[in-house]
């Protein structure tokens, strides 16, 4: 598996593309993680290189790809490669008991089309993935920053934005979803002036959870108790 590294931001929050490498604080892999990534990784491992991936090569014929950042512990990815056998679906997470539970799972499941970075999501998106390859891009509950202060700090902003508009095709979809609804606002802000996309809401603002985002145990808690969690869709129109 490959060194990680890390984004940085300036103090407007743009992105900076000079990127140090940092040893990560792994937490402790459990010893089904480790076996899975010692198993799987050979054949749903990706190790990051600075050349933009043959999507047809890496999977073994044309189709649809989904790209998806920051997959956590990984079930609803798998769950969703194992729903739609007709997609690809490439997964980046740096936590590596992540990794190796998301590995595990898609072992058990059987799923073949799922391949994993252990990597930083920005460098990879830069590098590894050609423009206009991608049929979705998703971001499912990344972290609010809920501090004001922290805010800055945030994934979703304009130049992240135009970023991912470069790797999904025309018509491909930029899929966000978080639990904070001052996140989702922001979401809201930043993509409504965001060039080359438009939102796929009917009223302008949010959507329902589409049938292809599996609900987690997370969110059906906060359902249980209340609490809302809010999907963006936004298409590459330009």
């Amino acid at each position: 598996m490959s060194e990680v590294t890390t984004a940085e931001f300036n103090e407007e929050g743009k992105y900076l593309r000079k990127i140090r490498s940092f040893v990560l604080r792994e937490g402790r892999l459990t010893k089904g993680q480790a076996q899975a990534i010692e198993s799987q990784w050979p054949t749903m491992g990706l190790d990051y290189s600075p050349t933009p991936l043959v999507l047809s090569d890496v999977f073994g014929r044309e189709a649809d790809t989904v790209l998806e950042i920051g997959f956590g512990m990984g079930a609803s990815l798998v769950q969703m490669a194992k729903d739609a056998p007709e997609q690809n679906f490439i997964g980046i997470e740096v936590h590596k008991p992540g990794v190796g539970s998301c590995l595990s799972d898609a072992g058990i499941a059987g799923v073949t089309n799922l391949r994993v970075y252990h990597h930083d999501a920005m460098e990879v998106l830069e590098h590894a993935i050609a423009d206009g390859s991608l049929a979705r891009v998703q971001l499912f509950f990344p972290d609010p920053w809920h501090k004001k202060r922290h805010h800055k700090r945030r994934i979703v902003q304009a130049e992240f934005a135009e970023l991912i508009r470069r790797k999904l095709k025309i018509g491909g979809v930029f899929h966000m979803a978080t639990d904070w609804e001052e996140y989702s606002e922001h979401m809201l802000e930043v993509m409504q002036a965001a060039p080359g996309y438009q939102n796929q809401s009917s009223d302008g603002t949010v959507v329902p959870r589409p049938d292809h985002r599996p609900l987690t145990k997370f969110e059906a808690r906060g359902h249980r108790l209340g609490h809302g969690v809010w999907d963006l869709m936004f298409e590459r129109i330009a």
